[in-house]
């Protein structure tokens, strides 16, 4: 079950560019749509953990650290979430001996969502800016 995460690069590239309100609700649908289309409701629930633990340590953090800094703080913590979920719903802890591999995909794949998004970010100017300037250009 290790994944790379290439959505997470639109959940880190919203937070820092629009803010923590956007990223929840990006992440909010992305996890609902996901779920709807291409899981199960005991995938959901283990999207859903992730993503919150994912996203509420990348809010807090953005402050002090790098984005990659925040990325991998984010892999690790979905990792955490999904682990912590797993063992309520199984009613077991043996789950939790997979967790070192997780932590150290959840650092790689961290190091690299958070790469492409420092890149991406860097490229985007001022995204709120350009969506006003569209949308009054329009009227």
């Amino acid at each position: 079950g290790i994944k790379l995460g290439l959505p997470n690069i639109a959940i880190i590239v919203v937070l820092y560019k629009l803010g923590w309100k956007e990223a929840v609700i990006i992440n909010v649908i992305r996890v609902l749509l996901v779920s709807i289309l291409f899981s199960t409701v005991l995938s959901m629930l283990y999207s859903i953990a992730g993503a919150v633990l994912s996203l509420l340590a990348m809010i807090l953090l953005k402050k002090f650290l790098s984005i990659v800094a925040v990325s991998v703080i984010g892999g690790i913590c979905h990792n955490i979430g999904q682990i912590t979920m797993a063992c309520i719903l199984l009613e077991t802890n043996v789950i939790v001996y997979y967790l070192p591999f997780l932590l150290l995909s959840g650092t790689v794949t961290g190091i690299m969502i958070g790469a492409a998004s420092v890149l991406l970010i860097k490229r985007i100017k001022t995204v709120k800016t350009d969506i006003w300037k569209s949308s009054t250009m329009q009227h």
